[in-house]
């Protein structure tokens, strides 16, 4: 009896001895506590809508909350910056956007696409060409050749703020055309849905905002969009056609959102992020709720996210440039 007693000690202080060694495994398994998803821009927008159901399919994933907070300001530029300034330990991550390649270039920030750890690109909307359905101009190629006929000024377009992502995406175009940056004044706006009522109203003859954020007007008949400046069509608004069907030239932009977190994030952890976003890219439940909304989705992995937004970087330096808003070397 003795002997088994023994037994029984010695085999429960061998497994005391390995559940002590395996317990610091256990408690830095990722994540072992909620993680914090900064949004540079304000609740109930479309970045802010984005954030929250990747947030909520990434709990489902990873098991652990994972908590959208807002941090607006600056033009995106102070959300940014506490992504970047952030513990690289995986518990601070956030969303980035087109103004991250944008913001530098006017001196706003010193921050680039470098500042950060690239996890996934998940959305992509290319700006299009909308017109009142009162307009002369059924197809961008007639519009674009008033366009060229007119002296710089007579056309006005807007779709967002001086110097927004919109308002570069014109410059973007018209330099892609051999035209004056300027060749339409560009009216400064509040955003997509003010610019698209002052189509209606016809004090602009033009907007350069995406597709979806002028689907409710297009929806009700008040305007139509002419094309995409992408390389291929929107699934979600297959009629419209791209700049290079229509005039064979193959620019394009867009805005975007994808996530990432400060520099320096481990690769264990960036590589468990990367992968658990990849599950949320393809669930029925992320692809519902961004076609339902009319947002693009296109899949980056980190590697590639990187690639794209130094390419973006590049693009919206010169077409900041063009337009005289570039502040920085």
């Amino acid at each position: 009896m003795l002997g088994i007693t023994r037994r029984i000690f010695a085999a429960s202080s061998v497994a005391a001895a390995t559940s002590a060694l395996l317990s610091p495994a256990r408690a830095q398994a990722y994540p072992a506590r909620p993680v914090t998803l900064i949004v540079p821009w304000g609740a109930g927008g479309g970045t802010d809508a984005t954030a929250r159901i990747v947030a909520t399919l990434l709990e489902k994933e990873l098991g652990q909350p994972f908590n959208v907070v807002n941090r607006t300001g600056g033009s995106g530029a102070v959300g940014h910056a506490e992504i970047a300034a952030a513990a690289p330990d995986g518990y601070t991550i956030g969303t980035l956007t087109v103004e991250i390649a944008m913001l530098h270039w006017q001196a706003l920030t010193q921050l680039t696409p470098r500042n950060f750890t690239p996890l996934a690109l998940v959305n992509e909307d290319p700006p299009g060409v909308q017109v009142s359905t009162s307009s002369p101009y059924k197809t961008v190629k007639e519009l674009l050749d008033a366009i060229k006929l007119a002296p710089p000024g007579r056309f006005k377009a807007s779709g967002t703020g001086q110097g927004g992502i919109w308002h570069l995406a014109l410059v973007g175009w018209m330099q892609a055309m051999g035209l004056p940056a300027n060749q339409v004044a560009w009216s400064a706006s509040n955003g997509a849905a003010p610019a698209m009522q002052d189509l209606v109203a016809g004090s602009l003859d033009l907007t350069t905002c995406s597709v979806p954020e002028a689907r409710a007007t297009i929806e009700a008949g008040q305007a139509r969009s002419l094309a995409i400046m992408a390389h291929a069509r929107n699934p979600i608004f297959p009629d419209v056609p791209t700049l290079k069907e229509t005039l064979g030239v193959d620019y394009s932009t867009s805005s975007w959102r994808g996530i990432g977190g400060p520099k320096g994030l481990p690769p264990n952890i960036a590589t468990t992020l990367t992968a658990a976003l990849k599950k949320v890219y393809d669930s029925p439940a992320f692809k519902d709720f961004m076609t339902g909304r009319g947002f693009g989705t296109v899949w980056c992995d980190a590697g590639q996210f990187e690639t794209f937004m130094d390419q973006a970087n590049s693009q919206m330096g010169q077409a900041m440039k063009a337009a005289g808003f570039a502040k920085a070397p």
